[in-house]
């Protein structure tokens, strides 16, 4: 799975707001600083945030961004998704929607496995997990499992 700048940034940018959740807003300039974010992309990115419900933004001296709901609540495929759409994806297409012939029949079975486990991961794990440094057992026994770190 590639994971594109902007999945990356806003999986960065939404951890930003999460360690600042009680804070007042929080400028787009100290997270694109603290995350190394263009500010261009880092607003775009903002803007879908705020569209799919899980940043709110204000303008003005005393506006920027902070979450709109408790970083416990929001996971990581929260914030893909918002970016991204479906979080697998063939050609577009998700999984449930492909139909292969002949001998390539099962790779729509294939597809549908890549897309649990990647909702195994993506869906148990929270903004607040990832500030806190504690992310569920699953995720790092996977983590630090025998093959986690295998080139390829």
């Amino acid at each position: 799975m590639r994971v594109s700048a902007k999945a990356d940034y806003a999986l960065r940018a939404a951890i930003e707001l999460a360690g600042a959740e009680g804070e007042r807003m929080i400028k787009a300039a100290r997270i694109a600083e603290a995350q190394q974010i263009p500010r261009n992309f880092l607003d775009n990115i903002l803007t879908e945030l705020r569209t799919a419900g899980l940043v709110r933004t204000q303008r003005g001296s005393d506006g920027g961004s902070m979450l709109a709901r408790p970083a416990s609540t929001i996971t990581l495929a929260d914030v893909i998704r918002a970016v991204e759409g479906p979080l697998a994806a063939v050609k577009g297409v998700r999984p449930d929607d492909l139909e292969f012939a002949g001998l390539a029949a099962p790779m729509g079975e294939v597809w549908i496995a890549v897309r649990a486990s990647l909702r195994a991961v993506l869906e148990a794990t929270t903004l607040e997990h990832v500030v806190r440094g504690e992310l569920p057992l699953a995720v790092r026994q996977l983590a630090t499992g025998p093959d986690a770190h295998a080139p390829h």
